[in-house]
């Protein structure tokens, strides 16, 4: 296999103009980036944004995180009863708002992965609460960003349908679009994106970029067939300048990207209960390129192989909170590291270190 051509990038707006290019050029309806956290991935959305604004005039509707900033909290602070959101109706995200009619989209979504109700006040721009019973609720962190995620979702299907108040848009920028799911969950929210950007009617060029691997890549899995470019986008030890780094491959580097993931996140210390379903998948698609017929033949001969097969098994079967994820304790953050070391001494994985 050729090695994947690389182009390095000395600013933001030289690699915005390569990723333009490529829609105008290459005739590609998706450019999907795989980058890590702090590469800069949010300015590139947002000069991506910048560029396509011409006389008072845009092309590019973008979810990342200024969206989240459009919306801020009133906790109702002299009567700690009555909490709402409160949107900037300004903003061009929503456009023609109270004509839309978004509730329904919006529910259709959001029942997916939440049990809470909403309601939205047009007239003073509020969105407001409800579960179990109990109204005006503030929700978790999590839970907003959902929500928000099921406006924006609700919003591209009135774009894709070229309502009136959308029909500005040319191109689609989404940068992380949810944090802190669980891997079930990721690769729930990943498909129903994929799928509303796959309908026949959807002639909008997007961009999609995102830190997080299995997330990236059941949407590279779901949008095969259609005209795409895939890159790996970093940052060569930590400096200045920017590499896009193209491939064909599909997925491209998945499970190497998450076996780094992991890697760091032991270092680091920050294991979460489902690394041993992202371990355990690894072992099983290693297992799989070998020919063995489980994962388990991954780490035969390894010392305490018995107790680290157990372990996996046992693991990575647990339920995940959607959105509180649980960290490890340290005695399983400990067995976890020796199964990953062991997995490693017997396996020489010529790891990308992206993050650095």
């Amino acid at each position: 296999m050729s090695k994947p051509k690389r182009q390095t990038y000395k600013s933001v707006r030289t690699v915005v103009q390569r990723l333009r290019d490529d829609f105008k050029s290459g005739n590609q309806q998706f450019v999907l980036l795989y980058a890590y956290n702090g590469i800069g991935k949010t300015r590139i959305s947002m000069e991506f944004k910048n560029k396509g604004k011409k006389g008072g005039n845009r092309d590019t509707l973008y979810f990342n995180a200024f969206t989240e900033d459009l919306f801020v909290w009133d906790n109702d602070l002299d009567n700690d009863s009555v909490r709402t959101i409160k949107f900037n109706a300004e903003s061009q995200f929503f456009a023609g708002l109270q004509g839309l009619a978004l509730e329904e989209s919006i529910q259709s979504y959001l029942g997916r992965y939440a049990d809470f109700d909403f309601d939205i006040d047009y007239a003073a721009s509020t969105i407001s609460f409800s579960k179990a019973g109990a109204t005006n609720i503030k929700v978790s962190r999590g839970e907003e960003n959902i929500f928000i995620w099921c406006m924006f979702m609700a919003i591209l299907e009135r774009v894709m349908d070229k309502h009136p108040s959308y029909n500005w848009v040319q191109y689609v920028y989404i940068d992380d679009p949810i944090s802190s799911l669980d891997d079930n969950n990721a690769i729930s929210v990943a498909c129903d994106l994929a799928k509303l950007l796959k309908r026949d009617e959807n002639q909008l060029k997007v961009v999609f970029s995102s830190h997080h691997a299995l997330f990236f890549n059941v949407v590279c899995n779901e949008l095969k067939k259609k005209a795409h470019k895939k890159y790996f986008l970093y940052r060569p030890n930590g400096g200045n300048s920017f590499v896009l780094q193209a491939t064909e491959e599909t997925p491209f580097f998945h499970h190497v990207a998450m076996l780094d993931d992991i890697r760091a996140a032991t270092e680091n210390g920050t294991l979460y209960t489902y690394h041993f379903n992202k371990l355990r998948s690894i072992l099983e698609k290693t297992a799989i390129f070998f020919g063995y017929n489980d994962f388990s033949a991954c780490i035969h001969g390894v010392e305490d192989e018995a107790l680290f097969a157990r372990a996996l098994n046992l693991l990575s079967h647990g339920q995940y909170a959607i959105f509180e994820p649980r960290e490890m304790g340290e005695d399983n953050k400990q067995l976890f590291k020796q199964i990953l070391d062991a997995f490693l001494a017997k396996y020489e994985f010529a790891l990308p270190e992206l993050s650095k």
